[in-house]
């Protein structure tokens, strides 16, 4: 209940802040709130990745928290970017850039720390090589006037990367900040729940990626005829953000 009143007293202070211009309109990046909380993404992941090589007591717990507070923002920027109109193409690409930062970021920490077995490296390096196709795609498309958003087996891929990511945290937690409370089962568990789920969000990641691809091939061949560019901008510009 607090937290939701909480979340309340902020939508309404920043109703207040929405009524003032955005400065440098004209701009691609607009310095909104939005667009903060989309870019505020990847100091999260620092200090996730900081707190988890520090020997101390409570550092599993906060960076669980800060992975709470940066898998939050990925909601929270397409919900007020949408409430107060203030969605933009800088916003659409940097949302999905960042949310692949931020998880590959994490997988590929969670390796040297053993959260990861070894054999799941190759897996991590296909991860990592779609991101990058994807991202160059969606750069070629920039180039050639057309901005693809995120389509819904790249959202449900985020979804499971996220499950994935938070069932490994918790494991760790359970493991140094929580052994005293809780059996040492728990984290064993989570562990192997959180292996299945990465090895799930690796398949999909992969086969939306070739999904993608496959779609938007003729945009690599620079072939996509002027009308069909037109269309697709149509259709994203009617698309709801963030959906």
């Amino acid at each position: 209940m607090l937290v939701v009143t909480g979340f309340s007293r902020f939508d309404k202070h920043l109703s207040l802040f929405s009524a003032f211009p955005q400065p440098f309109p004209h701009k691609l990046f607009s310095v909104n709130l939005p667009n903060l909380l989309t870019l505020s993404r990847i100091p999260f992941l620092f200090a996730i990745v900081g707190l988890l090589y520090v020997p101390l007591p409570g550092a599993a717990t906060l960076a669980v928290i800060c992975f709470a507070l940066g898998a939050f923002t990925d909601f929270l920027d397409g919900y007020y970017a949408r409430k107060y109109g203030i969605v933009s193409n800088f916003g659409k690409l940097m949302d999905a850039l960042t949310d692949k930062v931020f998880m590959v970021g994490l997988f590929i920490a969670f390796l040297p720390l053993g959260f990861l077995p070894e054999w799941c490296l190759p897996l991590i390096l296909l991860i990592l090589a779609r991101e990058f196709l994807i991202t160059g795609l969606r750069l070629v498309a920039a180039a050639e006037g057309v901005v693809l958003a995120a389509e819904r087996s790249g959202k449900l891929k985020t979804v499971i990367q996220i499950v994935a990511a938070s069932l490994l945290l918790a494991g760790q937690w359970v493991q140094t900040d929580l052994s005293a409370w809780l059996p040492q089962g728990l984290a064993d568990i989570l562990n192997a729940l959180g292996l299945i789920a990465f090895m799930l969000a690796a398949t999909l990641t992969i086969s939306s990626g070739t999904s993608y691809l496959l779609k938007y091939r003729k945009l690599f061949a620079g072939s996509m005829p002027l009308r069909q560019r037109s269309t697709a901008n149509k259709a994203l510009s009617e698309k709801e953000y963030r959906q």
